[in-house]
């Protein structure tokens, strides 16, 4: 038995599909506020594991995902039957320079963003650039505020350090995270600007598909060995690789060296492997993007 909550945000973004929905004994829905206490606990009775997925990448970002997380696992405490609990995090907690501005060869769990890099750069108006870093900031702070009170609490917590997340979508309209993947291909400005931001810190762009990131979910819930943060991104490539891919016009696997390895090495010893790789999420991404009619057909 699966439960999904539907948050206002979430609503918005699921809605149709959930409306083709036909009813199950698998399944049940369930609507909530995120920032309101107690909003959760129907939700998450007679669950064994929860996965907070509630934060989404749009030009909007909430200062309240903080309270809401924490409201979150509130909920799970007052329940005898949440084991354990999964939270999502993002690759914009994660840099690949050290504090001097160096690059580092190896970037995983432990590359974390400080706070006061985000802070100098929300300091100064940048447009999307600045929404980046408060969006970047929100996912650290909460991610950590998370730790602290399941620490406190004696809550089992995990984090999934997401890279971006392509592959087939289904939502009402397509996802940002999706434009900005896509932006050297569209020539949408301002979305390219943030995709350049990524790759100038991290020195690639680490991808994952949608399929093998809800895996590594459903694998981190039930591995009992699995704790702290974990990292998950297939593959990663240089901007102009990937512009290249895009574009179609190189065929042969000739890419170009990654300044530095971003790595799923603790995930991966953990036993979880991959499905898909860079090819197959940039194509099944593409041809969904192209469904939806965002492109001319090519």
């Amino acid at each position: 038995m699966f439960h999904f909550l539907l948050s206002k945000c979430t609503s918005k973004v699921i809605a149709p599909s959930v409306s083709l929905w036909k009813g199950g004994d698998q399944l049940r829905f369930f609507q909530a506020d995120l920032h309101e206490e107690g909003s959760f606990d129907e939700a998450v009775k007679g669950c064994v594991g929860v996965f907070h997925i509630a934060a989404s990448m749009e030009l909007n970002v909430s200062d309240k995902e903080n309270n809401g997380t924490i409201n979150l696992l509130k909920s799970c405490l007052k329940s005898n039957s949440v084991k354990r609990v999964v939270f999502t995090s993002s690759i914009s907690t994660v840099t690949a320079k050290d504090i001097n501005g160096k690059s580092k060869h190896i970037v995983d769990e432990s590359c974390q963003i400080h706070p006061d890099t985000c802070m100098e750069h929300t300091s100064k108006w940048m447009g999307l650039f600045l929404w980046w870093q408060v969006y970047a900031l929100s996912k650290l702070l909460t991610e950590e505020a998370a730790f602290q009170f399941a620490k406190e609490n004696g809550i089992d917590l995990v984090s999934v350090i997401t890279s971006t997340v392509a592959g087939p979508f289904f939502t009402a309209n397509v996802l940002t995270s999706v434009k900005v993947l896509l932006s050297p291909l569209t020539g949408e400005t301002e979305y390219f600007k943030i995709l350049s931001a990524v790759n100038a810190r991290m020195g690639s762009i680490a991808l994952v598909h949608i399929e093998d990131i809800c895996s590594a979910h459903i694998f981190l819930t039930e591995h009992a060995k699995a704790e702290g943060r974990y990292k998950c991104s297939s593959q990663s490539c240089t901007l102009s690789n990937l512009a290249t891919l895009l574009s179609k016009v190189k065929t042969e696997k000739n890419y170009d060296k990654v300044p530095s390895v971003i790595s799923s090495k603790k995930l991966e010893d953990l036993g979880f492997s991959y499905k898909h790789g860079l090819e197959d999420i940039i194509y099944q991404t593409l041809m969904c993007f192209l469904d939806y009619g965002y492109l001319p057909p090519v």
